[in-house]
């Protein structure tokens, strides 16, 4: 089956049976926990205004996301995996708004089936459209690493394309040193860059056995990521 592993985040794509969307630091490792921790469901947002308009509508959503990786005024989330365990997200939705993951999300609309994941849940999500999805050679799937440039969301690419086709040659523990010493890893190391933790990294390269994976729900008037129970898809 052709897979096409596209790197940025601004690409229009043609359309597809299968877009997986990967920001591993940090937009879509945050939902992966936040799901874990509750939450009901995440609406994307393309820019600031779209966030806050949003919110202007459902005012009980909570704001999360960053703009150029730091936390935006007004927002009750940042974009940090860690930050997020001081919040009971139970029966909460978000609205994220992220420079990387929810932008290349937007532009992958084009499909079929559209699913976001982080290194924490990249496994379980090749395993399930593996096992779910995959019907005949002729499929288009697009698996897109969203930072335009590290190597981290290209690492975690490969590795579920190597799944995808039964390859297997890339490791787990191959993928977390890349994402580890990608461009993207680096300001976290960084002491003179305190708002950034280190331990956001830790987060980022667990991984994780879940029994959801999580796609995008098309038919709303808003793109919203929802946990989708392994065990009960309907095709």
């Amino acid at each position: 089956m052709p897979i096409q592993i596209i790197q940025g985040h601004h690409h229009t794509l043609d359309a597809s049976h299968i877009n997986i969307v990967i920001d591993v630091i940090r937009a879509f490792t945050v939902a992966h926990y936040a799901f874990i921790h509750g939450v009901q469901g995440i609406i994307l947002a393309g820019t600031l205004d779209d966030a806050l308009r949003l919110k202007k509508i459902y005012p009980d959503f909570l704001l999360a996301g960053e703009i150029q990786g730091l936390p935006i005024p007004g927002f009750e989330l940042d974009n940090s995996p860690a930050r997020l365990h001081d919040f009971d997200l139970r029966e909460k939705f978000l609205i994220q708004k992220t420079t990387n993951g929810v932008t290349a999300t937007l532009n992958a609309l084009s499909t079929e089936h559209l699913f976001v994941t982080g290194f924490t849940n990249a496994r379980t999500t090749a395993e399930f459209i593996k096992r779910n999805l995959l019907r005949d050679d002729d499929m288009t799937i697009n698996v897109i690493a969203s930072h335009p440039s590290g190597d981290d969301d290209l690492a975690c690419a490969q590795y579920i394309s190597e799944i995808l086709q039964d390859t297997n040659r890339i490791s787990a523990e191959q993928t977390i040193e890349r994402i580890r010493k990608s461009e993207a890893a680096g300001k976290f190391y960084d002491i003179e860059r305190p708002e950034f933790l280190q331990e956001d990294i830790s987060f980022c390269i667990q991984e994780i056995p879940s029994d959801f994976v999580m796609k995008v729900n098309l038919n709303k008037n808003h793109p919203l990521i929802e946990r989708l129970q392994v065990g009960v898809f309907n095709h």
